[in-house]
């Protein structure tokens, strides 16, 4: 099991969310994901990092999975601009590889806005740590674990 499960994992139980990460294959989208996991698209609660500009950190946007990042909306959201994050970044700050970054469990917690579309279910899924493994829970919980402020930030 690798540490970023693992992580996960602990991360989960360390919160009191009786969920069990799964392996249920890679996906590359978050239809992929929907599919595979047999959910709707906006399940899928992605995790999506990007890099503040002037500080240099990773701010954490989860997003439903039909949905896209406003990139102005974000970055009035996290006070400064916003750009990519490369994979280094990502992995340095969140302990997470591309593809598999959880919105829990990370090595350092980044400022994190969470998608409020997520709320409009009972369950969501998100990525594990791994890009193979996912896990479910309570939206709102969710929100709460992660840390994140409701809020909108999608085009």
């Amino acid at each position: 099991m690798s540490k970023s499960l693992k992580r996960v994992i602990r991360a989960l139980g360390e919160a009191g969310v009786d969920s069990t990460p799964v392996e249920v294959g890679q996906a590359t989208t978050a239809q992929m994901a929907a599919d595979l996991v047999g959910c709707e698209v906006d399940q899928i609660a992605k995790s999506i990092i990007f890099q503040g500009q002037v500080s240099g950190e990773a701010v954490l946007f989860i997003t439903a999975g039909g949905n896209q990042v406003c990139s102005a909306k974000a970055s009035a959201l996290a006070g400064e601009s916003l750009g990519k994050a490369d994979a280094a970044l990502i992995r340095a700050q969140t302990g997470f590889a591309i593809g598999g970054v959880a919105p829990i469990g990370h090595l350092t917690g980044p400022r994190a806005f969470f998608d409020p579309r997520l709320l409009d279910f009972t369950e969501v899924w998100a990525a594990a740590g791994t890009p193979r493994h996912v896990f479910a829970s309570d939206p709102a919980r969710l929100a709460q674990i992660s840390g994140a402020q409701v809020t909108d930030f999608t085009s």
